[in-house]
């Protein structure tokens, strides 16, 4: 009876206030706004983690959609390999998710070299994968890759620099708890990052890839939708530290707009909702601790809206 008296009040200071009666609807009813038929996998990027000394990589973005009833899962591969490598680590894991939620597939979400992870696994087992949904991926190349494959093949400077990004990867590793001490492979990940690299990836797995420089793919390829989005914006807010290294990547475009990693024509797959938010690379994971653009949708609410979209076509 409590409870009941506590709506009633609510429900007509809503009324008072001048609130429609289809915005009270959504006010005091539960939501299930983002409620899939099938789970959202998320898989990170290159040096990526699930969480981090208690930060979560993708901040806010699962605890937002699980509220209007998606089931979340929250994937690690390995921070630094090759895109096959990466897919087949996270193909077991998406067996496993199988399996445990009893549902037959999983809707595929993934950031950067998250993007060409995720279309590794519905190329090889479309059968177990619902939608992909790529996110600031570098389906082409990255100019930044570009930039730093220019250092010579098999050279001191080489191995000076896979060594410490190795070293970082699996710094990564370890503070993020990873259950299992994945390869770290800096020299797989360049050659699978850059141009000519991403070209020979699209050759074996061309499912969603636009055919045309700066195109869509396919929509709809053996029963898997394909999604994209991006920003084009390395610069979106004062506070955040970040912003200054990805202003500084940026310019290894020219005058290509990006996100400061990865460009905004290599970005596209599939069915492109967006390919120019006021973001950048960090942002699209709503990092660093959620501060993106005050003038740009919230990356939270983009995700939120993609889960809708994929419930609204019975995924």
């Amino acid at each position: 009876m409590r409870n009941k008296t506590r709506l009633s009040l609510a429900l007509g200071l809503a009324t008072t206030l001048g609130i429609s009666t289809q915005a009270q609807a959504f006010l005091f009813s539960s939501s299930n706004y983002t409620k899939t038929q099938y789970p959202i996998v998320l898989t990170h990027g290159m040096l990526g983690f699930d969480s981090l000394l208690g930060v979560d990589y993708w901040y806010g973005i699962p605890s937002a959609l699980r509220k209007d009833g998606a089931t979340v899962y929250v994937t690690e591969v390995s921070q630094l390999d090759t895109s096959e490598a990466r897919g087949e680590q996270l193909l077991t894991q998406v067996e496993e998710i199988v399996a445990i939620s009893g549902k037959p597939k999983v809707n595929l979400f993934g950031h950067s070299h998250g993007g060409p992870t995720i279309r590794y696994v519905a190329a090889v087992r479309p059968d177990l994968v619902a939608s992909v949904t790529s996110i600031g991926a570098p389906h082409k190349g990255s100019a930044a890759a570009d930039f730093i494959r220019q250092v010579p093949e098999d050279s001191a400077s080489e191995a000076i620099l896979a060594g410490i990004v190795n070293g970082l990867g699996a710094l990564i590793n370890f503070l993020s708890g990873s259950s299992s001490d994945t390869p770290q492979n800096s020299l797989g990940t360049l050659e699978s990052l850059n141009s000519e690299g991403a070209a020979r990836f699209n050759a074996r797995f061309p499912q969603g890839v636009p055919t045309s420089a700066c195109g869509e793919g396919d929509y709809v390829v053996n029963g898997v939708r394909y999604y994209s989005w991006s920003g084009t914006s390395p610069l979106t807010n004062i506070l955040d530290p970040s912003d200054l290294l990805l202003g500084a990547t940026s310019l290894t475009f020219g005058f290509e707009a990006n996100d400061g990693l990865v460009g905004r024509c290599s970005s596209r797959l599939g069915m492109v909702i967006r390919d120019n938010y006021r973001m950048n690379h960090l942002d699209e994971v709503n990092q660093t601790f959620g501060l993106t653009s005050i003038f740009e949708t919230s990356p939270v609410s983009v995700y939120r809206q993609q889960a809708n979209r994929l419930k609204n076509v019975g995924l």
